[in-house]
């Protein structure tokens, strides 16, 4: 609103100052015995119209600094993203050891180092790095079961299309998810792996 007043006064006053030069020029130009006026008059004219043009690229100008200034505000005033919540460190898994019904262990495999493991029984077609032939409920595995990888510090279990299905509950949690065929999930100490009706500890 002040910026369009401003305008406003500014147009009236260029107008009121070319009529006044026009006036004075129609007066010294309308006599015949003002040669030198007639001069002065022209040249002040001119020096008027240097001025005017000046001065309106000078506006310009600052008009344009003025919007440059403004719209640098806005790009300081914009609120700064949030930053992330710094990802907690992985603890490394070193064993699974194999539980009874009662939570006790009873077999123990050490994992440490180690890229990929097979989660099965072993046969005469293959051998299963963790082989849970003997224990209580062998019979509900799959000679491939379930599979270990490791992808840098991190360990995650896959099941492999087993008969009876691949189970985790997280060292926190008191459900268990039963986990979709060919889905990696991360996995760390303290969660429990459920191989059918069978208990790995992750330590």
């Amino acid at each position: 609103m002040v910026k369009s007043v401003r305008v406003i006064w500014l147009f009236i006053l260029d107008v009121i100052i070319w009529g006044l030069i026009a006036a004075t020029a129609i007066q010294v130009f309308r006599r015949p015995d003002f040669y030198p006026l007639k001069v002065g008059v022209v040249a002040g004219a001119a020096c008027c119209v240097l001025l005017y043009l000046y001065l309106g690229r000078r506006r310009a100008t600052d008009a344009r600094g003025v919007e440059a200034v403004d719209a640098g505000k806005t790009v300081t005033n914009k609120k700064p993203r949030p930053r992330q919540a710094a990802r907690p460190p992985v603890q490394e898994v070193i064993k699974l050891v194999l539980l009874d019904d009662d939570g006790d262990p009873l077999k123990e495999w050490y994992i440490k180092g180690e890229i990929s493991l097979l989660i099965g029984k072993t046969n005469a077609r293959q051998e299963a790095d963790i082989d849970l032939a003997d224990s209580e409920y062998a019979s509900l595995v799959s000679a491939e079961h379930a599979v270990l990888n490791r992808v840098g510090s991190e360990w995650y279990v896959e099941d492999v299309d087993s008969r009876s299905g691949t189970g985790l509950r997280a060292a926190k949690k008191s459900s268990v998810d039963k986990l979709e065929s060919g889905t990696p999930h991360r996995i760390g100490p303290g969660d429990l792996l459920y191989i059918a009706n069978t208990r790995l500890l992750v330590k």
